[in-house]
């Protein structure tokens, strides 16, 4: 099945911040659909050399609620938005506002039926979202739906007015607490308006004996919890929600119970109304973690025991390469460190991560001065980043560093004449379909008659063989323009890049 990721690499061509502000918003908004009772998708308009026509607008990700049933049997994903099916979508996209079923208006209670949001960044809709409830179903109007509906539709606001998810915001879908795990509305000052039946039951596990309703929140679970320390952070971070600074969702344990606690800050038209909380009693679930944390911490054990085999490796070839009196041979292994070198790197910052994903900025920013050293052997050559890499994939990030590595030494090693300073930039910018990587050099261009498929050289081999079977890219060199050389990489993202998608 085609990821959100795929479908934006195969329809649009947003900016990467576009992209991973619409890949927040589908990591919070199963919340959102729990809370509206009702299916929510997301609709983007397709652009020049995208897949179909330019100007449709298309679906791209659809979220169901587990507090209602669906509106829609089948799948929506991948359908275009027609006049007569969803005109509040296009309409939305026109005119950048709300747009709300005819006769249908934001009322408590009342859910939500063909309603079409914008979704802003940076000023600009990037997409709509739209809700639609299953009318088949009708539910009775009770304090916990309209605590939910009103909720739901100051969120929907927030992102309407581009305020949320916030760049910070990076929900864990399985641990994340759900509305129905337990729900609890505040107001401005803190106060519990509203507490769901399952949030009392999570409260009363960890020690409450008394209802919530009209307490202070961050004071009543300050007291339930016995470390002072987690005490005093919680209740910190349930007030820093109210004053509008968001932080990421806390585990408290208390009398043997482990609840996780996540606080939204409800601020429609830059106001601020209240908070959500939601929470969740993780008490089994922690217990079976426990094993799968072991398991993880032994595959980042397995990652720097290869790290420090790899370093072991470069030092012995770097040995060898003082021993050797053989000039070629010297060389040749001054390569192979670098080589093994990058390749260690990134492996060491596998050693360090949660998950199977590279920052590839950090690995960059640390080849760099490695690289720059073995420049100013010889030569006084600058090397600098430029722009934003991203997070890969550990099996894609390998042969990318190492592209980059060769790519790098290359210019070092034959763009300038002797003892002439120069500068080498890495210049990457990505877009949901693509990263686009220019390594530029300002020396003295390419020799006359250079063909790349020919060039005999190691590296360029190497780099050859490794965009087209690994990465599945396309690299080029040619003449800069103010004068030098480029060399330009393009890897695909999404579904045209084979081994998964990557986030930037």
């Amino acid at each position: 099945m085609s990821t959100l990721s795929d479908l934006l690499a195969e329809h649009t061509d947003l900016p990467g911040g576009a992209v991973d502000h619409l890949q927040r918003v589908v990591g919070e908004w199963q919340l959102l659909a729990d809370l509206s009772f009702a299916d929510i998708l997301l609709w983007v308009t397709t652009a020049p050399g995208g897949q179909g026509e330019a100007g449709r607008v298309i679906c791209v990700a659809q979220c169901r609620p587990t507090t209602a049933s669906t509106a829609f049997a089948e799948d929506v994903v991948g359908t275009v938005a027609s006049e007569s099916e969803h005109p509040q979508v296009r309409k939305a996209f026109a005119e950048g506002a709300v747009v709300r079923a005819e006769g249908h208006s934001a009322h408590p209670g009342v859910p939500p039926r063909g309603e079409a949001w914008p979704v802003r960044w940076g000023g600009t809709v990037i997409g709509v979202l739209s809700r639609d409830t299953n009318l088949s179903h009708q539910r009775t109007q009770s304090p916990l739906e309209v605590a939910y509906l009103d909720s739901a539709e100051d969120l929907c606001q927030m992102i309407s007015d581009g305020t949320f998810p916030t760049p910070q915001s990076r929900t864990v879908a399985n641990s994340s607490p759900r509305a129905g795990d337990g729900f609890i509305r505040l107001d401005p000052a803190g106060k519990v308006v509203y507490a769901s039946p399952n949030a009392l039951s999570a409260y009363h596990r960890m020690g409450s004996s008394s209802d919530l309703l009209g307490q202070d929140l961050a004071a009543v679970t300050q007291a339930l919890v016995t470390d002072p320390f987690e005490s005093r952070d919680v209740a910190a971070y349930i007030r820093d929600t109210l004053a509008d600074k968001p932080g990421r969702s806390m585990e408290i344990e208390a009398r043997g119970a482990t609840v996780v606690v996540r606080a939204l800050v409800l601020e429609p038209a830059g106001r601020i109304v209240g908070a959500v909380v939601v929470v969740r009693d993780v008490t089994e679930v922690k217990r079976r973690d426990r094993a799968l944390l072991s398991k993880d911490a032994t595959i980042r054990e397995i990652h720097h025991r290869v790290k420090n085999n790899l370093q072991t490796v470069a030092a012995l070839l770097r040995l060898q390469a003082r021993r050797t009196e053989n000039e070629e041979a010297r060389q040749a292994l001054t390569e192979s460190v670098r080589r093994v070198t990058s390749i260690a790197l990134v492996h060491d910052t596998l050693s360090m991560s949660v998950d199977e994903e590279v920052n590839l900025d950090e690995v960059v920013d640390r080849l760099v001065p490695i690289l720059s050293d073995v420049a100013s052997v010889s030569t006084p050559i600058t090397v600098r980043r430029e722009g934003n890499f991203g997070v890969f994939s550990a099996e894609r990030a390998t042969p990318l560093v190492m592209v980059l590595t060769e790519l790098v030494q290359n210019a070092i090693e034959h763009a300038f004449e002797t003892g002439v300073p120069g500068t080498v930039t890495l210049r990457a910018s990505r877009s949901a379909r693509v990263l686009d990587v220019v390594v530029h050099d300002d020396g003295k261009g390419l020799p006359e008659g250079f063909d790349l498929v020919a060039s005999n050289r190691l590296g360029l081999q190497i780099v050859r063989t490794l965009v087209a079977a690994e990465l599945d890219g396309t690299l080029a060199l040619h003449a800069a323009p103010g004068g030098g050389t480029d060399a330009v990489l393009r890897v695909p993202l999404g579904r045209r890049g084979s081994r998964g998608p990557e986030r930037s």
